[in-house]
Parts: C-alpha cells; sequence; structure tokens
C-alpha cells in the first residue's frame, strides 16, 4: 500500500507541474519572420497572434499577394516556436518520455 500512495503523491506533482506548464506556456509569446524580418508575427502559447508588424517599404509595389504571403510564412514560423518550445516543456514534464504521436499535450 505504501507503493500506492506514493503514486498517488507522483501523480498530484506531476499535475501541478502539468498545470504550471500551461500557465506558463499560455503566458510565453515567440515571434516569426519572413522576408528578412519585413514582417513579423508574434504569437502566444496558444496560437494567438498578440502582434504583427509589417514594414511599411512593402507596400510600396501592387503585388498584394508577396504580402500575404510574407505574413502566412511570418505565422508559421512563429507557430514552429511555439511547437518547438512546448515539446521541450513538455520533455521536461514527463522526464523525456517518448509519448506518443498526436497526444496533444498539453492542450
Amino acid at each position: 500500500m505504501k507503493n500506492l500512495g506514493k503514486m498517488m503523491k507522483q501523480a498530484q506533482e506531476m499535475q501541478s507541474k502539468m498545470a504550471q506548464m500551461q500557465e506558463d506556456l499560455q503566458k510565453s509569446e515567440h515571434t516569426g519572420t519572413s522576408g528578412g524580418g519585413l514582417v513579423n508575427v508574434t504569437l502566444n502559447g496558444k496560437f494567438e497572434i498578440r502582434s504583427l508588424k509589417i514594414d511599411p517599404s512593402i507596400f510600396n509595389s501592387d503585388d498584394t499577394e508577396m504580402v500575404e504571403d510574407l505574413i502566412v510564412a511570418a505565422f508559421n514560423d512563429a507557430k514552429r516556436k511555439v511547437d518547438e518550445f512546448s515539446k521541450n516543456e513538455m520533455a521536461k514534464l514527463t522526464g523525456g518520455l517518448d509519448l506518443p504521436e498526436g497526444l496533444n499535450l498539453p492542450f
């Protein structure tokens, strides 16, 4: 029975650490860039856009498709950074356990 109590305590600690990690992830901000810094998109850990900065010089052309592509590229760069940050934080929490792909923790 001692092992069951120990396991329950470890589960509670893990749950507490998971909640803290989720809070930290939500507060984190990650900026993606494209066009050599002409477009910057900052996302929080829940993939919500916190800011979008576009250098005015890219509006001097009539190529709206290029501007749209730069925004998408900057968003995707920021998303990759959020994913990487989340994966690293999860690895710290799980002690490097190789969790099944698609488990989508912590959300």
